[in-house]
């Protein structure tokens, strides 16, 4: 029995030293890959989740006022486009940020490529995320019981102008991941910028349903401008061939 237990005790004692001298698990750089298409899921749940609420819900007293949901729609499905597509725009200086402080362009530095390739790629590979955001939000909103009047062409060429917005935008989170090179401050910052511009806009509701010192910002507010261009675009049966300024 002795023996016995010497030998547990030995056992035990090669294990505690294999877990003292065992190197610290480093953090993979999948993890952060992952990480971030799960923020991007939980993003478009929630800007789906707006369109049915606000849509069933009859939004709010503009509605009331009007007493007529699907002309309501008219506003919302194309202001939460714009609403969706601006607020991904962060993701991809998040990206870029976490791949400038992996190390991961250092290593490409010896391949005999333009080194603005990276960057131009994750440019692209972003326009793929806004165009499956817009196409998710339009294809709720007429399953929820929007119907455009700008039909197919319109509503094509509202995609694309809210998508050639965000592509303008990305260009400017990306110079802020150059200079800053911290995923969480440039999400932090990005977020700042995104909720208010926003959210202070006509996306929701016009601008002549708010209080007069804050139609001032919301009439000068560039998603504003959007917003109004892209239902411009999707609810005018002139659809694409209407000028929009």
């Amino acid at each position: 029995m002795a023996s016995k237990d010497r030998q547990l005790v030995v056992q035990h004692e090669g294990l505690g030293v294999l877990r003292e001298s065992a190197p610290p698990r480093q953090p993979d750089e999948s993890e952060g890959a992952m990480d971030e298409s799960r923020q991007e899921r939980e993003h478009h749940a929630s800007s789906l989740a707006d369109v049915i609420l606000a849509g069933q819900g009859g939004g709010g007293e503009f509605v009331h006022r009007s007493r007529s949901p699907r002309r309501y729609l008219t506003i919302l499905v194309p202001g939460t486009m714009v609403m969706c597509v601006t607020t991904v725009t962060m993701y991809g200086g998040a990206r870029l940020a976490d791949d400038l402080g992996t190390g991961v362009f250092d290593r490409f530095r010896s391949l005999p490529i333009w080194r603005g390739t990276f960057v131009v790629a994750g440019l692209l590979a972003d326009v793929g995320r806004y165009l499956l955001a817009a196409g998710i939000v339009a294809s709720l909103g007429v399953a929820i019981g929007y119907l455009p009047d700008g039909v197919a062409a319109g509503v094509l060429a509202a995609i694309a102008l809210v998508v050639a917005f965000g592509v303008s935008l990305s260009w400017m989170w990306t110079v802020v991941a150059l200079v800053i090179l911290d995923s969480a401050t440039v999400m932090s910052l990005a977020s700042v910028v995104v909720c208010h511009l926003t959210f202070a806009s006509n996306v929701f509701v016009p601008a002549r349903t708010m209080p007069g010192w804050l139609q001032a910002f919301v009439d000068n507010n560039p998603v504003s401008h959007l917003a109004s261009a892209a239902r411009d675009l999707m609810n005018n049966a002139s659809g694409a061939g209407s000028p929009v300024v």
